[in-house]
């Protein structure tokens, strides 16, 4: 499995940096404009929710780029997770491939 070292860039982190400081948006705007609760956007940009289809297709809206960004995002923090968490890697490790 090829995947980086360095742990990419988190959908909060991502969320709050690249777009709601440069754009001086609030968390509760966001909520307004996605029309869910500040707690979701909150959890969100604390990486304590992570992005679904929906979700992703809500902020593709609000921001003008697509849900594949967002979902993509998610995938390869949770792809990273997996293999740089030793007991989740050695987990992962014991799969072997079926012989034909």
């Amino acid at each position: 499995m090829n995947i980086t070292k360095r742990q990419p860039v988190s959908v909060g982190e991502m969320i709050t940096e690249e777009f709601l400081v440069p754009m001086a948006l609030t968390q509760g705007q966001l909520a307004v404009a996605m029309g869910v609760s500040r707690k979701t956007v909150n959890e969100l940009c604390t990486n304590r929710r992570a992005i679904t289809a929906d979700t992703a297709l809500m902020l593709a809206t609000v921001f003008g780029n697509s849900a594949d960004f967002w979902l993509n995002l998610q995938q390869r923090n949770e792809l990273w997770k997996a293999l740089n968490t030793p007991k989740r890697r050695a987990r992962i490790e014991k799969a072997k491939p079926i012989a034909a």
